[in-house]
């Protein structure tokens, strides 16, 4: 009884610290197109991200994340408004995090920071190098404690590229709000047609682990098999086996 007393308390802790209140702003709809140019520039159509030309135009990249660190969204703006910068935000400041590391000739951004990793407390997620509305806050903060929190979309983790091969691809554009559906849709196609991802056949889903961590996400709005047959080619069948492929941590590009 006293390690169930011991233990609850700490993990309300835990995911607690997730929970950030950024500062209203008054500010209007912020242009991600400083943003859309770097994509363009340095990330391919399969999501293979060149970070040395990305090291190259930081001046550029740090100009983009000055804009939203000073313009938190405000309650004027709309859903879709909201959920595109948040996801901007995020992949643009995942790239700067790998970025920040780049001397060390990092192989995967797990190589950032303290060898021994202890979830929710000293992981690349947990590094406090963000300043949005007046708070500093982390990658995990913006995952969890605002997208997964205020936005009940699970098409956000075809969104949410955390620098990895396993990851869905880093989108070469920037997301907006006039055509945020159909970029979110179409990261699903990418994301669940590429067999180094997902591979499923009408016996067979081996799908990514995103499927398994989130899968509450996705179950909010249908099973894992009505998500995966909405976006992949091949459909899988009602009694498909599921398995789940391996996470390769590997960057997802070249420094």
């Amino acid at each position: 009884m006293k390690r169930v007393l011991v233990f609850f308390p700490l993990l309300f802790l835990l995911f607690g610290c997730f929970a950030v209140e950024t500062a209203e702003s008054s500010a209007a709809p912020i242009s991600h197109e400083i943003w859309d140019d770097l994509l363009k520039k340095h990330v391919s159509n399969s999501g293979y991200v060149d970070y040395g030309g990305f090291k190259i135009d930081e001046k550029k990249l740090d100009q983009y994340l000055d804009l939203v660190s000073a313009n938190a969204p405000a309650s004027s703006w709309s859903a879709n408004e909201k959920l595109a910068y948040w996801i901007n935000a995020y992949n643009a400041f995942t790239v700067k995090l790998i970025l920040n590391h780049a001397d060390k000739n990092i192989k995967s951004i797990k190589d950032i920071g303290s060898t021994i990793k202890i979830p929710f407390v000293n992981t690349p997620w947990d590094i406090k190098f963000i300043k949005i509305g007046g708070e500093e806050m982390d990658l995990n903060n913006i995952e969890h404690g605002i997208i997964r929190k205020r936005f009940n979309e699970p098409r956000i983790h075809f969104a949410l590229v955390c620098a990895a091969k396993s990851c869905p691809p880093l989108r070469n554009e920037a997301f907006v709000a006039s055509k945020l559906v159909s970029q979110l849709d179409d990261q699903g196609v990418k994301f669940l047609n590429d067999p180094f991802k997902n591979e499923v056949s009408s016996g067979q889903m081996n799908i990514s682990k995103l499927f398994n961590w989130y899968g509450g996400d996705f179950k909010k709005k249908g099973s894992v098999r009505e998500w995966v047959n909405k976006y992949a080619k091949t459909k899988a069948g009602s009694n498909a086996d599921v398995s789940y492929k391996d996470y390769d941590w590997s960057l997802n590009g070249k420094l």
